[in-house]
């Protein structure tokens, strides 16, 4: 009889790093695109867009994960959500979804008309026509990839608010990104800065990712890789999240070809 080759020990579950994990393909993110501009979108740009979208969700993820910790659970639920994002306000993204949700009812404030009317969560819903929130459902695979590669499950309406999310915010990037394009550059952005009262405000760095992205060269009717990097300045703070999303992005699009 032919031995059998032996099987790896099992050691428990392992959390795979987040570059190793491609959940939001890049014909997905052209079709977002698609809803948003008529303009071409190139394929490093494509993969940019993906890269930045997953690297958000990851942070929402890992966030919700402590708190689940801090329970000692493992199985992710909306209000892990919203502790991660009260403990975390770089991860306060994509917040159209907000009105959608049931997680953030009564979360999001009073809005009033020009009139000064309040205008009810139906209305701030606004229109049944396509959307970034009835596009969600397109990233349920996505979303459940990342889950599994940070070694957690989610229920129902946890995984219904991440693939909200993230359809929000990658509608977001295309939007900010088509803008760049047709602006020539990042008209407007901005960082946060925290001093001691008192001491003088530091000057803005030479190496500012959002200053390096203020403008652009390239015809306008392509949006190229450097676009969605300076929609991704324009939609995060200029904190830990934002750097890390562009630092990914770059790795993720080394090797792409400009097509």
């Amino acid at each position: 009889m032919t031995a059998q080759p032996a099987r790896p020990e099992r050691r428990g579950p392992e959390i795979t790093s987040v570059m190793d994990v491609p959940p939001f393909k890049p014909p997905l993110v052209k079709v977002v695109f698609r809803d948003v501009t008529p303009m071409h979108v190139s394929r490093p740009a494509a993969w940019a867009a993906a890269s930045v979208t997953r690297t958000v969700l990851t942070g929402i993820i890992d966030g919700a994960r402590s708190a689940a910790a801090e329970e000692s659970r493992r199985k992710l639920v909306p209000r892990d959500l919203l502790s991660a994002i009260d403990r975390n306000v770089e991860l306060e993204v994509g917040s159209q979804w907000y009105d959608h949700s049931p997680t953030f009812q009564g979360l999001t404030g009073v809005v009033y008309d020009a009139e000064g009317v309040v205008v009810s969560s139906r209305q701030r819903r606004g229109s049944r026509r396509p959307s970034a929130v009835a596009g969600a459902h397109r990233f349920e695979a996505g979303v459940r990839k990342l889950l599994r590669s940070q070694g957690v499950t989610a229920v129902p309406a946890m995984v219904r608010d991440l693939r909200g999310i993230a359809s929000v915010f990658l509608t977001d990037i295309a939007r900010d990104a088509a803008m760049v394009v047709r602006e020539g550059g990042v008209k407007r952005f901005g960082s946060v800065t925290l001093v001691t009262p008192g001491e003088p405000v530091p000057s803005p760095s030479l190496k500012d990712p959002a200053l390096a992205l203020s403008t652009r060269r390239g015809d306008g009717r392509t949006i190229g890789r450097d676009d969605v990097l300076a929609a991704t300045t324009i939609q995060l703070f200029g904190g830990n999240l934002r750097q890390r999303a562009l630092t990914e992005a770059r790795e993720a699009t080394r090797n792409t070809s400009a097509g």
